[in-house]
């Protein structure tokens, strides 16, 4: 089975593994413009983390995860960015519990393998 499937783990050549052709709609159950909960800004960092943060976005950024967003465009979610450290080693850490009190459950269990 993880051999018909080895293109959705990563590999040598793909630092992230991938399913095409499966695309996920995150529905909202607030009307737009979003609220303030949504639109937070980040948290105050060292000069360490705040490297640390710079390195995971610009993998992210060069992997096709992330995008840069222009200075005038307009971004109806923002959420807080934290470092975690373990043995002097950083890991990049989303805050959605705000997004997450907004959006609607998804309704398909996850079938039994």
């Amino acid at each position: 089975m993880l051999y018909t499937y080895k293109n959705s783990f990563a590999s040598d050549n793909e630092a992230l593994g991938a399913i095409r052709g499966n695309e996920v709609d995150i529905t909202l159950n607030i009307d737009r413009p979003c609220t303030q909960l949504l639109r937070r800004q980040a948290y105050p960092e060292s000069p360490r983390v705040r490297e640390a943060l710079e390195i995971h976005i610009q993998e992210l950024i060069q992997l096709g995860v992330l995008r840069e967003v222009g200075h005038n465009e307009e971004v109806e979610v923002k959420t807080p960015l934290i470092i975690s450290w373990n043995n002097d080693k950083s890991r990049m850490v989303g805050y959605f519990r705000a997004l997450n009190t907004y959006t609607d459950p998804d309704m398909y269990p996850i079938p039994r393998i």
